[in-house]
């Protein structure tokens, strides 16, 4: 019985880095679930590797076929964006495990969607002020510099990943990571990842 990991966490918590490191880890084995967003591709993304890049077209013609596993619209400076995880066919449940990336609501359609003992969070945390100065230094690279973006999403996660919830998820103790050094949460990740599918 295969299973989905599910990394979540708020933003400039460091959930691609770690991301990047347990996808690429051989012996585990982990095959990456590819989400899907209408927001434009940005610089160093890949279609079909970062997201699936579709338009607002392409996002209703999953959701009219009723292939949507999970959605979320955020309502940002630059306009409205879906994301969503789809049922196009990616996904053998029965005989692979999984590794996949986003936020509470993402985790919890896609534990409805398969079942709370095939999709297991792992919830990343990091000290807010540290966060938010990951995220400024992040966009006072030349190619960025979208502050407004920056802090909306910063209040937004204040919300959207409030202990209640996290509570009400069912996200216990041992399924939650500190990353205050990348490697030594990389590694107790990846500890409780082995001993779950054993």
């Amino acid at each position: 019985m295969g299973k989905i990991f599910y990394l979540i966490g708020k933003s400039c918590a460091g959930k691609d880095s770690l991301y990047n490191i347990i996808k690429n880890d051989k012996e585990l084995g982990l095959i990456p679930v590819i989400r899907y967003t209408t927001r434009p591709i940005r610089d160093g993304e890949t279609d079909g590797v970062s997201y699936h890049f579709v338009d607002v077209d392409g996002y209703g013609s999953y959701r009219d076929s009723g292939k949507i596993i999970e959605e979320q619209v955020y309502h940002t400076v630059h306009g409205d964006w879906i994301y969503f995880t789809a049922d196009d066919g990616a996904i053998d449940i029965e005989n692979n495990n999984y590794l996949a990336i986003g936020v509470l609501e993402s985790f919890s359609g896609t534990r409805d969607y398969y079942g709370k003992d095939r999709v297991l969070p792992l919830y990343i945390e990091l000290d807010d002020g540290e966060r938010l100065q990951r995220a400024l230094n992040r966009e006072r690279l030349p190619e960025n510099g979208k502050y407004a973006e920056m802090c909306r999403r910063f209040l937004a996660d204040a919300n959207d990943f409030r202990e209640e919830r996290i509570k009400e998820l069912g996200i216990r103790d041992e399924e939650r990571f500190e990353n205050d050094n990348l490697e030594d949460c990389a590694k107790r990740i990846r500890e409780w990842i082995l001993k779950s599918i054993r």
